[in-house]
This record gives C-alpha cells, sequence and structure tokens, in this order.
C-alpha cells in the first residue's frame, strides 16, 4: 500500500497521530525499514598548509600527511578530495564568502558588514546543503527525526555577523549554533513529554485497532488481531529502549566556562552528545562549528600561544608558523577522529553494522590556504559512509565548483536536486564520486 494511500487509510478510520508510525511500519502495511542514513559537517577555519595537508598519490595507494594522519585507522573508510573550489563571488571578502557560501553555494547579499578586503556584505542569498537535506529528510514519516537537526559550535562568538555562521534554513535566515555543552543536553533530555507520550501510546492503539476492526470482515480480524499483539511487543521494546537511553544520559562535568582553555573539554562534551543523539535517533543531520571563519582560538594545550588566524597570515618561509599551524589542523582532525571511533565502535541500532557505516562526516574550511586567501582546493575530507561515494582513496579534481559536490550529498540521500546554489557551477551535474 503506497505510503499516501496508507495515511488516509488510517485517517479516514479517525486513528490517532501517534498511532501512524507504529502502524506504518506494520509489515501489512509498509515496506522493511531502510537503514539509516545520517550527516555530520565539521568545519574548522583559516586554510591548511598544503605540503602537510595533501597527500601526494591519488587511487587507494595513497598516504595521508601529518595533518590528516589521525584519520589512519579509518583509510578504508576515507576520501580526500583536492581541487574542489569555492567559485562563489561577489560581495564581502574571502573569509566571509568562505564561510558563507561554503554549504550554500551561492552569493551573500550586499550588506553593511565590512571585511578585510573588498566590499562589505550581508547574510547569505541561500539555504545551506545540510538544512536542504534536513527538509528532505523530514518530509518522510520514515525518516523524520524529532530534531531534524542540531547546529552545534566550539567557541563560536556570541556576536551574529557573516564571519560566524554557516548553516541557513532559507536566505537571510543563519542558524545560530549551540556552543555551550548544558544548553545542548538540556535540549536532548530536558523534557520528559515524548517519554509520557510514549508511555500512553498502547492504550491509544489499542482503541484504534478496535475503529479498525470494526470496517473489516470477520476472516481478517484474526490477523489484525496479531498485528496488535505485534504492537504491544513493539511498544514494550521502545519502552525498554526509552529507558535504556535514559541510563545512557551522559554525565557532564559541571562548570566548564566557554573560554579558551577549556576548547578541548568543551569539544569532547560536544562531541559525545551529539553521537548519544545520533543513536536516540534524535537528529540525522548536524553541523559542528570550531570557533568561525577568521576564528583565533589560542591552542596553549599544544605549546602555541599565538591565535590561529594570526598565525595563518605567516608567510610560507616561517617555518616555525607552519609547523605550528600543522599542529593546529592536526589537532582539528584527532577531535573528529574521536568522533568517528565512537561511531565506529557503535552498532547501528535496529540494523548492521556501526554508526560509522552510515553515516557520512564532512570536513571541510573557508579557506585553502590562510595567508593566501585563496577559495581555490577548499579542505573537503569525507569519513563514513553514504551510498554513490566511494570511500577509501584520494582523489585530485581539475578546480570543480564546490556545489557539484554539495549536490553529491544531496544525491546521496535521495534528494535529486538539479541545481544548488548558484546554478552556473552546477551545469556538469554532481560530482561522479562512485
Amino acid at each position: 500500500m503506497a505510503a499516501k494511500n496508507r495515511r488516509d487509510f488510517l485517517k479516514a478510520l479517525g486513528i490517532s497521530g501517534a498511532a501512524l508510525p507504529f502502524l506504518g511500519n506494520l509489515p501489512v502495511f509498509g515496506a522493511p525499514a531502510k537503514p539509516r542514513q545520517r550527516l555530520v559537517i565539521f568545519f574548522s577555519p583559516n586554510g591548511v598548509v598544503p605540503g602537510t595537508f595533501w597527500p601526494e598519490a591519488q587511487g587507494p595507494d595513497f598516504s595521508f600527511k601529518e595533518s590528516l594522519s589521525p584519520f589512519e585507522p579509518f583509510k578504508k573508510q576515507s576520501l580526500v578530495l583536492h581541487g574542489v573550489c569555492d567559485k562563489v563571488r561577489g560581495d564581502g571578502d574571502n573569509h566571509m564568502r568562505g564561510i558563507g557560501c561554503l554549504l550554500t553555494g551561492v552569493e551573500l547579499f550586499p550588506g553593511n558588514i565590512q571585511g578585510g578586503s573588498h566590499t562589505p556584505a550581508g547574510w547569505s542569498s541561500g539555504i545551506s546543503i545540510d538544512q536542504e537535506i534536513k527538509n528532505f529528510l523530514q518530509k518522510d514519516p520514515a525518516t523524520k527525526t524529532r530534531f531534524g537537526s542540531l547546529e552545534l559550535g566550539v567557541l563560536v562568538p556570541e556576536r551574529a555577523d557573516t564571519w560566524t555562521r554557516m548553516s541557513y534554513t532559507a536566505p537571510n535566515k543563519p542558524v545560530t549554533p549551540i556552543g555551550n555543552p548544558y544548553q545542548v543536553f538540556a535540549k536532548l533530555y530536558g523534557k520528559s513529554k515524548e517519554r509520557e507520550v510514549l508511555k500512553s501510546v498502547l492504550d491509544d492503539l489499542q482503541g484504534d485497532m478496535r475503529k479498525i476492526s470494526a470496517k473489516l470482515p470477520t476472516e481478517d480480524k484474526k490477523i489484525l488481531l496479531e498485528h496488535a499483539d505485534s504492537v504491544r511487543a513493539l511498544e514494550k521494546e521502545l519502552q525498554a529502549e526509552v529507558k535504556k537511553q535514559t541510563h545512557a544520559e551522559p554525565k557532564l562535568e559541571a562548570g566548564i566556562r566557554e573560554e579558551n582553555e577549556n576548547i578541548p573539554k568543551i569539544t569532547r562534551m560536544q562531541l559525545d552528545l551529539l553521537v548519544n543523539s545520533l543513536v536516540a535517533d534524535f537528529n540525522r543531520v548536524a553541523t559542528f562549528q570550531f570557533t568561525n571563519s577568521v576564528g583565533m582560538a589560542r591552542m596553549n594545550w599544544l605549546g602555541i600561544s599565538e591565535g590561529h588566524h594570526t598565525l595563518s597570515h605567516e608567510p610560507d618561509s616561517n617555518g616555525e608558523a607552519q609547523g605550528k599551524l600543522t599542529k593546529i589542523n592536526k589537532w582539528y582532525c584527532e577531535q573528529i577522529a574521536y568522533f568517528a571511533k565512537r561511531l565506529s565502535e557503535t552498532p547501528e541500532p535496529g540494523g548492521q553494522g556501526t554508526l560509522l557505516d552510515n553515516t557520512l562526516i564532512v570536513w571541510a574550511n573557508e579557506l585553502g590556504k590562510g595567508n593566501s586567501h585563496t577559495l581555490e582546493n577548499i579542505p573537503f575530507v569525507l569519513l563514513g559512509g553514504l551510498p554513490g561515494i566511494k570511500m577509501g582513496k584520494s582523489l585530485k579534481l581539475p578546480k570543480v565548483p564546490h556545489n557539484r559536490l554539495l549536490m553529491s550529498l544531496a544525491h546521496g540521500f535521495g534528494c535529486r536536486l538539479e541545481k544548488f546554489g548558484n546554478p552556473e557551477y552546477c551545469k556538469e551535474g554532481p560530482l561522479s564520486l562512485t
């Protein structure tokens, strides 16, 4: 029975909305559930050191350089993309366009935020790909989740401007990432309404089953009762899962303030909360933003006292600065590798493999290289799995627009976009990454 007809049939019988997900997943009404697919996009700022970041070789026989060495345990699940370029121009400086166009692929609005060069600019004029995919998944009851997406950050400035936002729900509508782990915890676990609803579903379903039974021939009522038993068993399983999730709620260290020296602790707290959210299927899309474009984190825990952005302006001839920048990018890579490890150690709930097998991690930057402010060779490194994307290799692409990569991400989720962002950069279609 088609999804629309199934909903219409149940609606005509006066079936409660709470019953639809349960009845829709019964064999008599629906097909077996597809594996969950997830997208998590990480952002770190100020470009990379090309010589310590990009692999030399193409194909599967590549070696990670120092900046990407923490991904070594996941080499077969990694895809390093050299030659992806942000070709979007218009208002704003490259830092502003770098983050504002990174996930939108379209120009910034004219505005009054003056950058270090070029013209002032405002917010992006388009939706970001994470929100596009979120909206696509939320339209289908089979992939709809409680939040749809989560936007997390670490020491993202409180000020709202073009350098501090990368996710957009629509033109001129940036999303503020949540940088406080305690606020994230409250969002995920602070309400008991859903659990109370879950406890009452069985009673509602029993009434709905009686409504359906009254409309069926006698010979079909026995089958319906068997399905009712299945629903009761499912309800018990779900209640047990809720209890399991309750016990698995992370214990956050108290009193961690949002300040530079706590970046490592805040990062792990945020990552652990995100893992829990994915396990509970609260969301299937997320963005994770380390500081902001022109980010000035001082990584004293690495023995680096200079601000990140200041270091990124040093010339290539400054070997000490290049070494520190390599350390910084390696540290970001270590955090993402930690997240990947957590996913790889977590069995897929109700499915096969691990969370990492069904999650695509995308790590990106607003610049290719900090001291030149180039928008060419934007660092895009993929990890995990998504249909249509073959992992385990390094690719050198011929300076392709990053719009095509954004389209490929959408296609992997079944969202068959013919263009995304500026259509001028979509003419050759999504990148072929098979």
